[in-house]
């Protein structure tokens, strides 16, 4: 396997007592990523600014990370509603990523599960900061992001 074929991989599962439907546009709202993400002062500065994102639409979000300022942009790569999305990074800080989102009605709700892949720049270096730093602090922001889904969807806080 080449340098190149190294990836950090997160797979992370959250039950949500709710209808597929609302977790699935939940996920993709802008405003509702906002609010997922205010510890960073994450915001949307390009693409779509705000309502559900769908397929091939793309976004720019500007954030600060370990005290630096980063921008990333992302485009929805692949779409089906409403079981499942993958945002992809098409601009920023890392070498690679993508991020599926897949939606599983279960008896009392919905099966969430993102599976996060990325990789940083910088070869051998790139590979050791994401074992030893941002596997963990992806996984974090993902645990976050998705408690935050999990609250509006399941005490029906309308209209983000």
């Amino acid at each position: 396997m080449t340098l190149a074929g190294f990836m950090a991989e997160i797979i992370l599962k959250t039950f949500i007592n709710a209808p597929v439907v609302v977790c699935f546009n939940l996920s993709r709202s802008i405003d509702l990523h906002q609010v997922s993400t205010a510890h960073t002062q994450e915001k949307v500065i390009a693409g779509v600014t705000q309502g559900l994102i769908g397929l091939g639409e793309t976004v720019t979000w500007r954030a600060k990370h370990f005290g630096i300022w980063l921008n990333l942009t992302s485009k929805i790569t692949a779409f089906i509603p409403p079981t499942s999305f993958t945002d992809e990074m098409t601009a920023g800080p890392f070498a690679m990523m993508k991020h599926q989102h897949i939606f599983e009605g279960q008896e009392n709700g919905t099966l969430m599960t993102d599976i996060f892949v990325f990789r940083s720049p910088l070869g051998l270096l790139g590979k050791l900061v994401d074992t030893l730093i941002l596997k963990q602090y992806m996984r974090k922001l993902l645990v976050k992001r998705n408690g935050v889904i999990k609250m509006y969807a399941e005490e029906n806080v309308g209209g983000i």
